[in-house]
């Protein structure tokens, strides 16, 4: 089977009219008639209904688009893996996450990457969620992983489950001594937060839960997006910092302890962002390997 003739026909399933599809395909009318019926002999079956004021995929006409449709992404995505190989452009991925959140799925999607594709340099960095959706669309990312909701139209979007909320808490502060702290208790407490252009899905998620609680504590947001100032803010006294759930597995300071939140607690979903088609098949396989394995939240896959 041709791709030819997959192309010629995909184009006569959208138009459905002959002379239009010629036009797109800069193809004469009766040459590209021809290519159907081929592809229709070739088949063995009728993939459209003709008339003279009409033409109409039949119920294997329209089995077949979607199948011819998917063949020809994946003949223009080997096209374009070996052109990239060529260039020397496909040996990087470069992947953007957030500062204040690394939920397990990621490090373990790159180490599952690189083990299948040991000639792909990975190369992630920490950058803030506006910053991240702008780069991926200019081409400088080629992912990142971002709270939602974000203005991320125009790009695809793969949901990787939610993330919940810690308390980071001094050890000589008497919630330190709770299993879990509920949100009623920080009424009275200075909340320390990284500042919201670093990840404005989870800072509004913070304060939405708070309101909805009835409390209203003094928000106290860090110079920069970075967790240890927030954590060294907290060893001083200054407040409780609340944080993604993952950066209790990735960082610690002594004299600060991490507690989760009651529910019902802050949560974020997580999303890995990419550009729209075509994209590349090293994104395309990370995107995969990310998403492989049972459906989970992202606390369960962090640990």
């Amino acid at each position: 089977m041709e791709l030819r003739r997959l192309r010629y026909f995909v184009a006569v399933a959208e138009e459905l009219n002959f002379r239009r599809a010629a036009e797109r395909l800069h193809l004469a009318q009766p040459a590209l008639s021809q290519q159907i019926r081929k592809l229709e002999d070739e088949l063995g079956v009728q993939l459209l209904n003709r008339s003279r004021r009409s033409v109409a995929l039949t119920p294997p006409g329209l089995v077949m688009l979607d199948e011819a449709r998917r063949l020809l992404r994946d003949a223009d995505s080997a096209a374009r893996a070996a052109l990239e190989a060529a260039a020397g452009n496909g040996s990087k991925l470069r992947v953007g996450h957030l500062s204040d959140a690394m939920p397990g799925i990621l490090p373990r999607a790159i180490a599952r990457f690189a083990s299948r594709h040991p000639g792909v340099d990975v190369r992630p960095e920490p950058v803030a969620t506006r910053r991240a959706i702008e780069d991926v669309r200019s081409g400088r990312l080629d992912l990142a992983l971002i709270g939602l909701p974000a203005p991320t139209a125009g790009l695809e979007v793969t949901s990787l489950g939610v993330e919940g909320t810690v308390a980071a808490v001094a050890g000589r502060h008497p919630l330190s001594g709770r299993p879990t702290i509920p949100l009623s208790t920080l009424a009275d407490e200075s909340l320390i937060l990284l500042p919201r252009s670093a990840n404005p899905a989870f800072h509004d998620g913070v304060i939405g839960a708070c309101r909805d609680a009835g409390v209203a504590p003094r928000l106290v947001e860090t110079l920069e997006p970075k967790v240890e100032l927030a954590l060294l803010l907290v060893a001083g006294g200054s407040g409780i910092a609340l944080m993604p759930a993952s950066a209790a597995d990735h960082y610690a300071i002594p004299g600060v302890v991490f507690r989760e939140l009651e529910p019902p607690a802050p949560q974020t979903e997580l999303a890995l962002i990419s550009r729209a088609e075509p994209a590349s098949t090293t994104v395309a396989a990370f995107i995969r390997l990310a998403t492989a394995g049972p459906v989970a939240s992202v606390e369960r896959l962090a640990a």
